[in-house]
């Protein structure tokens, strides 16, 4: 290697969510961080639903929750379904979680451009060294460990930095994954294809569901409505590999055509026009992008986010995934760096937290895939794949908003549901009215019984003891940034 090459402590290849989050969590531990993006952002990503584990629980540990608050994202209080055996779209709410209770049990609808954008800036002025237009070319190696990486520079020059890690936070279409060994495993179930656009006009949900995201089934799949602004829409179609053939050709003819298939869908865009011109006018498509790679690290590298694995679009779990593999990845790397605890023994708990994670969600909406399930059987399945000691209702509510890890950076203050209602509304709106044998008084009494005892620690200033998430495992330290042995602490 280049005896000449910059050094550094860590380098995060990828400016996404999950790399800013890894950078930024390092450099508040004072590590020395070089971030390199092949773009220059704000740049288009698809992924605009968020959960509340995201913008509330790893939107304060980054520090950038008012900024989140200040750009007036559509605000999204749960979900709606028009699914399964039941013709009327029934709702969720995050406030029916107890660890989501309380003003906070909200998350957002976010154009990527803007969200990214927000938490790539946020690292830089956090003390991370971003480099835009500075494409990785090479991972250096040696039969040890990985040593850093050679990168292309905006000017053209070919440049050499070496660290103590490299994150690959790259994305599902970057090769980069590939130096850390294993395989890349598809999907047998999720070999889905998704056909997306954008639409200006379309109706929205009666109020205070308007920000909601909508997932309607039609005979081939299903389609996303996500409100991204009060005009602007975000409409995609998901379907199985078997209708492949229907994509061929015009592919608005056939976004339309599936559209005309999704009754509810097809109402709510009876008024709106596509748009046609600039990053949004473009009609993309997304396939085979269910996989996880058989190791998720080695020594000197780590994956997180897309770069890792990925599951399915239904519940918006892509970018939660990506930020809590990049707190999972920063709190290992900053425990390594401090000469805290060995290498092989944090990474083991990242590894075993994030799969733990991922498979939870694919059982999950592997469940959630059986058309001819009824939402009551969907709430059953996701009690049964959490192991929680809780309501049908409040598990599934939990699981879907990325906070059944247990993990106390994802919580919020103990509150009762009043507060949540008096944030996000009453859950008696003209669709809760309809599923109101789901949100009857008897679960509302269940959930808010027990939200009061929900507690706080790390960004909150509160003091919980937290137990190991697996067998002899590791605890996060009281700022939430690195590991704790708990059984040296006692």
């Amino acid at each position: 290697m280049n005896g000449t090459a910059e050094k550094t402590d860590v380098v995060v290849i990828g400016g996404g969510p999950g790399g800013s989050t890894t950078a930024t969590l390092l450099a508040k531990r004072g590590h020395r961080v070089v971030l390199l993006e092949k773009e220059t952002f704000p740049r288009y990503q698809i992924g605009e639903s968020l959960l509340p584990s995201t913008v509330h629980g790893i939107g304060r540990l980054l520090g950038v929750t008012e900024e989140l608050e200040r750009a007036a994202f559509t605000v999204k209080r749960g979900g709606s379904f028009r699914w399964g055996t039941n013709p009327v779209p029934w709702n969720f709410l995050f406030a029916l979680a107890p660890e989501l209770s309380g003003p906070t049990s909200y998350a957002y609808q976010v154009e990527r451009m803007k969200f990214d954008d927000i938490l790539l800036r946020n690292a830089a002025r956090c003390g991370v060294d971003v480099r835009e237009q500075s494409p990785v070319t090479e991972v250096l190696a040696d039969g040890e460990r990985v040593r850093g990486v050679r990168y292309t520079s905006p000017d053209g020059v070919p440049r050499e930095v070496h660290a103590a890690f490299v994150v690959d936070a790259s994305g599902n279409r970057s090769r980069v994954h590939q130096h850390v060994g294993g395989e890349r495993i598809h999907s047998e179930f999720f070999r889905n294809i998704a056909l997306f656009g954008y639409f200006e006009g379309g109706r929205r949900l009666p109020a205070p569901d308007s920000g909601n995201i909508l997932c309607a089934a039609f005979d081939e799949g299903w389609i996303w409505y996500i409100p991204l602004s009060p005009t602007l829409t975000s409409v995609g179609a998901v379907i199985s590999r078997e209708h492949a053939a229907r994509l061929r050709g015009d592919q608005e003819k056939a976004l339309l055509g599936f559209v005309d298939r999704c009754a509810i869908v097809r109402d709510f865009l009876s008024e709106a026009t596509r748009v046609t011109e600039g990053v949004y006018g473009e009609i993309r498509t997304r396939k085979d992008y269910s996989y996880t790679n058989s190791t998720f690290h080695r020594p000197g590298m780590v994956l997180v986010g897309d770069a890792a694995c990925f599951i399915d679009p239904v519940f918006s779990t892509g970018v939660h995934l990506a930020t809590y593999a990049g707190l999972l990845a920063a709190r290992s790397i900053n425990s390594v760096l401090a000469g805290d605890l060995p290498e092989d023994r944090v990474f083991a708990e990242f590894e075993g937290r994030y799969r733990r994670e991922y498979r939870v969600f694919y059982e999950f909406l592997s469940a959630f895939y059986d058309m001819q399930s009824d939402e009551e059987s969907y709430f059953w399945k996701a009690r049964k794949v959490t192991d929680m000691d809780a309501t049908d209702l409040e598990a599934f509510v939990t699981l879907v908003g990325g906070v059944h890890s247990g993990e106390q950076a994802f919580l919020n203050a103990s509150a009762d549901l009043s507060e949540a209602v008096e944030r996000t509304g009453s859950m008696q709106t003209a669709t809760g009215d309809e599923m109101h044998h789901l949100f009857g008084t008897p679960v509302v009494r269940e959930v808010m019984q027990e939200m009061n005892n929900v507690q706080v620690r790390g960004v909150l200033g509160a003091s919980v003891k937290e137990e190991p998430l697996l067998p002899d495992g590791l605890v996060p330290a009281s700022d939430g940034l690195s590991w704790v042995d708990p059984a040296a602490a006692r």
